[in-house]
């Protein structure tokens, strides 16, 4: 394993583009998996906002895949040694919707890669920008922060709690994470990380009590909970992960209206927040 001075500086600025023809048929799938019956889908259609994550995907060659599923680094992410990675979180802003059956492109870039320690080891943050663009028009802008952790100590399975009373004009949904769902998630974004449906290997090597939800699922999770709620489109979407979860328990969806927006988050069993996010709506039309 590399040591913490490693210096990545080199990768910084590199960037990556990627076409796709955002065909019908990963929205449908999508839709399945999400249970959104209302969506009828056609070319012309605008995606919802974050189901660009469906698209643009990584077909990496299973020889070039690592012990862990991950594309093996050093192509475009750098070679950084630690083994643990947490999609950590996001900022997006939507100018306007991609639209299923026209081509589009993703140009992304590298922004920077930090590494330090800490008192639970050495960490590794790298910055990412994704521009998503349509006939040559702006639609996306996304700003990732992945995180690299060394392998630490096993992480305990959570409590079963009551959770806290709803805020106020809060609506919420409860989640029950089977590995059907997390398995059709991964095979949306072609996702080949071992802890999301390997059992024995997230809890033997990397220590975790169970299945892991994907960061990005309870993100869109969060995202459909919001569209369930509201007329105008999303302007501006940000969450960041605070801790895993896991297929052992049933978890929280929370969304409550604040200052003009959204406030959001996902709740584990024991009430602590995994994810926090908010929302940003378009101006309502004149």
């Amino acid at each position: 394993m590399g040591e913490v001075g490693t210096d990545f500086s080199a990768w910084i600025g590199r960037q990556e583009s990627t076409d796709d023809d955002l065909g019908l048929a990963p929205a449908r799938a999508a839709a399945a998996t999400l249970d959104d019956s209302s969506a009828s889908f056609v070319c012309g259609s605008a995606l919802p906002p974050l189901w660009h994550w469906f698209y643009f995907l990584p077909r990496v060659p299973q020889a070039n895949l690592g012990v862990d599923g991950h594309p093996q680094r050093g192509g475009f992410m750098p070679p950084i040694p630690f083994p643990r990675r947490m999609f950590a979180g996001a900022r997006l802003r939507f100018h306007a919707p991609l639209l299923i059956g026209q081509s589009a492109r993703r140009v992304a870039t590298i922004r920077d890669v930090r590494l330090k320690t800490g008192r639970s080891g050495s960490l590794a943050f790298v910055s990412l920008h994704y521009g998503y663009y349509q006939d040559d028009r702006l639609c996306i802008d996304e700003e990732q922060d992945i995180v690299y952790r060394e392998p630490g100590a096993a992480i305990p399975a959570p409590q079963l709690l009551d959770w806290p009373p709803l805020p106020a004009a809060a609506c919420a949904r409860i989640v029950t994470p089977d590995p059907r769902l997390l398995f059709r998630f991964s095979a949306l974004t072609f996702n080949a990380h071992r802890i999301h449906y390997d059992r024995p290997y997230a809890i033997d090597e990397e220590g975790y009590p169970g299945l892991v939800v994907h960061g990005p699922l309870t993100a869109v999770l969060l995202m459909e909970l919001l569209r369930r709620q509201v007329t105008r489109p999303v302007k501006e979407y940000s969450f960041r992960g605070l801790a895993p979860l896991f297929d052992l328990a049933p978890f929280r969806l929370l969304c409550t209206p604040q200052d003009g927006g959204y406030v959001l988050a996902a709740q584990a069993p024991d009430g602590a927040v995994a994810m926090s996010a908010r929302a940003e709506l378009a101006e309502a039309a004149a």
